[in-house]
């Protein structure tokens, strides 16, 4: 005798021009698993049907059902990652017309990474609270300004939008939506099967400093190549001013204009991404490494390293460093 399942929602994948295919597909298995974990974890066996719907001129159709005949009713509705870069992305005027639509009808709509771009064409997360991945997300905010970006995030969750940051992030959504339809056990098994970490709620840890250096600013140009050269010294604005040929004032709009930060933030970002790269690749004690990247004091180094990547140096060498197995 067959055996017979529940449906508790139907998630539709949208397949769009350049789409990560892996994520797809991912998302497809995943939930396949869960399904066959959720016998083991709860009192009557569950099922999440998957659709993948594609965009053919000026329509999206649906070509592969994991149970094909039914009448579709879409309970999610999500757009995967972007394998190229945003600016390269086509617009996609009848995908986003397709996912309203389905909005309308009660799905949630929701992205993965870039596929954050492809969810904004359609307006419904203008005012809205959605992540994307870090290193796309100047340029999401800077396109779509309506929006309310919260790049550090690894997966939001608003009830009728849910956006997912890293281009891997497909994990962290689909093991929040297996918990959310099937329970938390089942998401655990899930996660345990596959031998992922349970969804991960920032991407502060994997974020790293992206310096902006093609804006065209001569003289900052020039302050930033000594900044680099020199990010443990002490860097006086004066000095700093003086380097570039500029005033203070000019020199501190210009500096924040070129490259999105304030000097002393800039200084920041670098000494964090050199503590960082110490912290992955070397054994040195922490205040070894606070030291030699510009803090006398220990303790503030933790403090701000704590904040930028939201864990603790020792947490961080723990969870990335090569020789994780020396303590600092």
């Amino acid at each position: 005798m067959a055996e017979r399942r529940e449906v508790v929602a139907e998630v539709g994948l949208l397949i769009y021009p350049d789409c990560q295919l892996a994520a797809v597909y991912g998302l497809t298995d995943l939930f396949r698993i869960a399904s066959q974990w959720v016998p083991y974890q709860a009192d009557h066996q569950r099922t999440v049907r998957v659709s993948h719907w594609q965009v053919e001129q000026d329509d999206v159709v649906c070509v592969w059902d994991s149970h094909p005949g039914a009448a579709h009713r879409l309970s999610y509705v999500i757009a995967p990652p972007s394998i190229v870069m945003p600016a390269k992305m086509q617009a996609m005027p009848v995908a986003a017309r397709w996912m309203v639509a389905r909005h309308h009808e009660g799905a949630t709509v929701g992205s993965i990474c870039a596929g954050a771009f492809v969810l904004a064409e359609t307006g419904l997360i203008d005012g809205r609270r959605v992540t994307t991945h870090w290193a796309f997300s100047d340029e999401l905010a800077a396109r779509y300004p309506k929006l309310e970006l919260a790049a550090e995030r690894m997966v939001i969750d608003d009830g009728d939008i849910v956006t997912a940051g890293g281009i891997l992030a497909w994990t962290d959504l689909g093991l929040t939506l297996v918990e959310k339809l099937m329970g938390l056990q089942t998401m655990l098994a899930t996660a345990r099967f596959l031998l992922v970490d349970p969804p991960r709620r920032d991407q502060d840890p994997y974020r790293s400093f992206a310096p902006k250096f093609d804006h065209g600013d001569t003289a900052i140009l020039h302050v930033q190549h000594h900044i680099h050269a020199t990010a443990s010294q002490a860097h006086e604005i004066p000095d700093l001013a003086d380097r570039a040929g500029l005033t203070e004032r000019t020199f501190l709009r210009r500096f924040v204009k070129a490259t999105g930060l304030r000097p002393t933030e800039y200084i920041q970002q670098i000494r964090m991404m050199q503590a960082r790269d110490a912290l992955e690749t070397t054994g040195l004690p922490v205040a070894q490494i606070a030291w030699n990247v510009g803090y006398s004091d220990g303790a503030a180094f933790r403090k701000i390293f704590l904040r930028v990547t939201g864990l603790k140096p020792t947490q961080y060498r723990q969870r990335f460093g090569l020789r994780s197995e020396l303590s600092a």
